[in-house]
């Protein structure tokens, strides 16, 4: 699936659109592997990442892509009625700048809205009151992403583990979907790194908690099973090493977080310089070793690892497609959820 609601990770397929047919009989739900101008009236706007002032990791090699995102849903048969879905889009970081350059919006599209989700991911939300027998119902937008790539600072000594964060960061210190924080041999290894650290700077704290992951879990490809089993068994893939480093983090007081990219996740860490501001740092878990910096370019999806959306009742570490409809018949609609890049 692509992306699911294991994220975007490696166990998702390609950074392209996945048809999928459902059956929907009365109410049902799908969760998906991947207007008029006059009607769109909320463009998506930057995320809440305030927290993040000039200094820290600075972006570079700027590199500009165009992306497509949206729904496509077709009625093979009967009058398809109450169609409701929501996709990701990238929105704006420091590291990424957003704008809308296109709209593809179908006649029987009622709305398209946007929707901010936890303030560190944007879905675009989709109303299409009737598919008639047989016809096609769209809402595809175009996005144009400034994507850079981030270098570490030369000067580390100067960063500190924040000794007081306000509440929206404080998320970022509890356990999340597959982060298992309260997990006791974890807990007991981020105490052994803590003690071999005291005396070292926080940058040198966490690049310790770094090495470590990168050092004892190998990198393998495999079923998503969190940072508990990755640390009992010796080994995971991006997201299980992502998750490690960020549970290790999170239990010393450092805050830490999941960044979704096509493909791929890597964490980022927290810290203050000597005046109390906040920077956020980046690190590649698994990969070409990148400690503070990011090469990457591919766009960002979202930010985070625990999400609360009214579609499910637990919380979710990504936030993934999903489409609602009210009456569909008896016959399965051909849905495809888009997400492309284009030429």
């Amino acid at each position: 699936m692509w992306p699911n609601e294991n994220g975007p990770g490696e166990r998702a397929m390609p950074f392209v659109a996945k048809t999928v047919l459902v059956m929907l009989i009365g109410t049902a739900i799908l969760w998906s592997p991947a207007v008029a101008a006059a009607q769109f009236d909320d463009k998506p706007a930057a995320s809440d990442d305030s927290e993040q002032s000039t200094g820290g990791a600075q972006p570079e090699a700027e590199q500009t892509v165009r992306i497509q995102v949206g729904i496509i849903i077709k009625s093979t048969g009967s009058v398809l009625r109450g169609v409701y879905g929501t996709t990701p889009i990238p929105i704006e970081w420091p590291e990424q700048k957003v704008k809308i350059v296109e709209e593809d919006i179908s006649r029987q599209v009622k709305s398209v809205k946007y929707k901010t989700v936890g303030k560190t991911m944007k879905q675009m939300v989709v109303t299409i009151p009737t598919v008639e027998r047989g016809g096609t119902a769209k809402a595809l937008v175009t996005f144009e992403v400034k994507k850079s790539a981030l270098k570490a600072p030369e000067e580390t000594d100067g960063y500190v583990i924040p000794e007081k964060l306000d509440r929206k960061m404080r998320k970022y210190l509890m356990a999340s979907p597959y982060i298992e924080t309260r997990n006791g041999r974890i807990r007991k290894l981020a105490k052994q790194l803590d003690e071999r650290t005291a005396d070292l700077t926080a940058w040198k704290k966490v690049e310790t908690i770094y090495d470590w992951v990168r050092d004892n879990i190998e990198y393998k490809k495999g079923d998503l099973k969190g940072a508990q089993r990755a640390l009992k068994d010796g080994y995971g893939d991006c997201e299980e090493l992502s998750s490690l480093f960020i549970a290790i983090c999170r239990i010393n007081d450092i805050p830490a977080r999941t960044v979704w990219i096509p493909g791929h996740c890597y964490p980022e860490f927290y810290l203050h310089d000597s005046e109390g501001n906040g920077y956020w740092f980046p690190c590649q878990a698994a990969g070409a070793r990148a400690f503070g910096s990011m090469p990457e370019h591919r766009i960002i999806l979202q930010k985070g690892d625990n999400f609360k959306v009214p579609e499910k009742k637990e919380r979710q570490r990504y936030v993934a497609e999903f489409l609602k409809v009210d009456s569909a018949g008896a016959k399965k609609p051909k849905v495809e959820f888009v997400r492309k890049v284009l030429p």
